[in-house]
């Protein structure tokens, strides 16, 4: 007989202080780094990895351990899950809302639909598309997940990251590069011990073989094999200034551009 998650308090408890042990309940056995992405409790969480590498996979794992079991213990928890285009952040939804299936298939939720969900505990996961204008509107957010951060406008990260003030919440943002500009970008270069970081390439992650890679690198440039597999940030080869140069000329204190 299947043990409930909500009356076996021993393998719920397991859970709680095991994100990995959710993950093997979901029936998704992480890799060693996933592992350590799931276990790690900094506030600030990067994730920069290859294509196809496993990290919306591990990310919507993390999203539904906080959802199922709220860092505040007594108010539920909002989740948001925030992503270039409502497509995408619904496809990022569908992993969260497909494991938590697996976890509580029996529960009929008041709020169930294809952008936001609420457990059984009063936890919301909500997934949003990357537009500040609609972001704006949420607060107290426990988790902020940003899915392609690379290609996520920085309004969007301006008017998410105030969602978390209230919690002293966490955010995770994930991406394979792409250009040497914008939020991701800076905060890989330049955003200081805060922030956890975890890189995995194409040979880290076992399920890509060495024959697929060589497929892929007679069909790409080299500069664009490297950056979705290796997690090597490039321009835009046709680019007339490098992405740096036009985040410095688009900044307040930049007063003579030269």
């Amino acid at each position: 007989m299947p043990r409930d998650p909500y009356t076996d308090l021993s393998w719920d408890f397991s859970r709680a202080l095991d994100p990995v042990v959710l993950s093997r309940d979901c029936g998704f056995e992480p890799d060693p780094w996933q592992a350590d992405m799931l276990r790690c409790d900094a506030k600030d969480i990067l994730l920069l990895s290859t294509r196809q590498g496993g990290k919306s996979t591990s990310t919507s794992i993390k999203a539904l351990h906080v959802a199922l079991y709220p860092p505040r213990i007594t108010v539920p928890a909002t989740v948001l899950l925030i992503s270039p285009s409502q497509r995408q952040s619904g496809e990022l939804f569908d992993k969260v809302y497909g494991c938590w299936r697996k976890i509580d298939p029996a529960y009929q939720s008041e709020t169930d639909n294809q952008t936001e969900v609420m457990l059984r505990n009063g936890s919301r996961i909500v997934s949003l598309p990357g537009v500040a204008k609609t972001i704006r509107g949420y607060s107290a957010a426990d988790l902020v997940v940003y899915d392609e951060a690379s290609e996520i406008d920085d309004d969007v990260f301006v008017a998410a990251g105030p969602a978390l003030a209230n919690t002293n919440g966490t955010q995770i943002a994930l991406s394979t590069p792409k250009g040497r500009r914008g939020k991701f970008f800076h905060w890989w270069q330049r955003g200081g011990d805060r922030w956890a970081r975890f890189r995995v390439t194409a040979d880290e992650c076992p399920r890509i073989t060495p024959e697929f890679l060589e497929r892929m690198r007679t069909d790409m440039s080299p500069q664009a094999f490297r950056q979705e597999f290796y997690c090597e940030f490039y321009d835009a080869e046709s680019a007339a200034f490098s992405g740096e140069t036009v985040d410095r000329a688009m900044r307040r204190d930049f007063d003579v551009f030269l």
